[in-house]
């Protein structure tokens, strides 16, 4: 079968087993600007949430075309709230036709632009400030919701969940429980000195290291005392995570085994970014909490971006290539189904 037929399929049988409606509602989309906990500043986003506009409208901001109407009116009531967690250098919007699913299927959607670790600035790339402070500024997410006088009442505080892609996947783990040891990192990068992004910055911040008269080994046990002094990164109101090709090298197994909520993995059999047996298979042997596996054929780390309009196919052209016999479009088809099915699944209330 193919990958296409096999997500097409595969789509029918999640609609109809989640209950989700044939006709999607309409979406709304927001900007959000909120105070960051952990370098000062602002945080930029956008939220997407179910909205009294016709289904099928699109908004253009910058190189993406977004299923939705920008400034809305939203559908009263109080719904879930999910929260996306962008990959390394990443966007708020890289995973908008995720956001727009969700949205259109009835929740609340925050994407959030991590500081220093965004695709305009990743001076912060693996500092404490990125590696320690992503799932702080998840938590600064849904405080500020919360306590937003338009937003507040359209969230329901009781059913919140957390998506993430790559290095946003390490994030939504350590949101619900999972705990890194920073210095594995090394090891890793023994075993497989080519591999990719991942190494070229742990080589870059050994050299930076040394100008400090530290061994990498010690920066890192530097990132591990700043991870204890902030204290648990896990967020009680966070009750279920949802995750894409995430770094996992990270955790060791009683890290990840210390998750406490479900977890839904998604990842590309073919990852060469994030190698599979060190990375989503490694999560997927030691999360005692996983609610469901979505291994998708032949694809590679990036197939989990949102499928690219012109301009970035232009500007990007490496994030938006998949490999012969993988059909982007059809994998998120499958994909954002599943997040829908497997929240409306964990983030039931009892007595609803």
């Amino acid at each position: 079968m193919s990958v296409k037929a096999w997500a097409t399929t595969a789509l029918f049988v999640v609609l109809v087993a989640a209950g989700m409606p044939c006709r999607a509602a309409g979406v709304g989309i927001a900007a959000l600007e909120m105070a960051d906990p952990v370098g000062g500043g602002t945080m930029s986003g956008y939220l997407f949430y179910p909205a009294s506009v016709p289904a099928g409208s699109t908004t253009t901001l910058g190189p993406y075309t977004v299923a939705a109407t920008r400034d809305a009116p939203a559908l009263a009531g109080a719904k879930p709230l999910i929260v996306i967690s962008h990959g390394q250098a990443g966007s708020s919007l890289g995973h908008h036709d995720l956001a727009t699913t969700l949205a259109g299927a009835g929740f609340i959607v925050a994407t959030l632009e991590h500081p220093k670790d965004n695709v305009r600035d990743a001076s912060g790339v693996g500092t404490s400030a990125v590696l320690v402070g992503r799932p702080v500024q998840v938590s600064a997410t849904i405080d500020a919701l919360l306590a937003d006088a338009r937003w507040k009442d359209r969230i329901d505080p009781r059913r919140i969940g957390v998506a993430g892609y790559s290095v946003g996947g390490y994030t939504a783990l350590m949101a619900v429980g999972a705990v890194p040891r920073f210095v594995r990192l090394i090891g890793y990068c023994t075993r497989h000195r080519r591999s990719g992004a991942i190494c070229n910055d742990a080589r870059r911040l050994a050299t930076e290291a040394r100008t400090h008269g530290l061994s990498l080994q010690a920066y890192l046990a530097g990132v591990q005392d700043d991870l204890s002094r902030r204290g648990p990164t896990a967020d009680p109101r966070i009750r279920a995570a949802f995750v894409m090709a995430p770094l996992g090298l990270l955790f060791d197994g009683p890290g990840l085994a210390a998750t406490d909520r479900p977890v839904f993995l998604a990842y590309g059999e073919h990852d060469e970014i994030l190698l599979p047996p060190e990375n989503a298979l490694h999560v997927k042997r030691e999360v005692k909490t996983l609610d469901g596996v979505r291994a998708v054929p032949k694809a590679d780390h990036w197939v989990f971006l949102a499928p690219c309009s012109a301009a970035l196919v232009e500007t990007m052209p490496e994030l938006c290539r998949d490999p012969e016999g993988v059909d982007r479009a059809a994998v998120h088809a499958q994909v954002d189904a599943d997040a829908v099915a497997f929240f409306r699944k964990t983030l039931v209330v009892a007595g609803d």
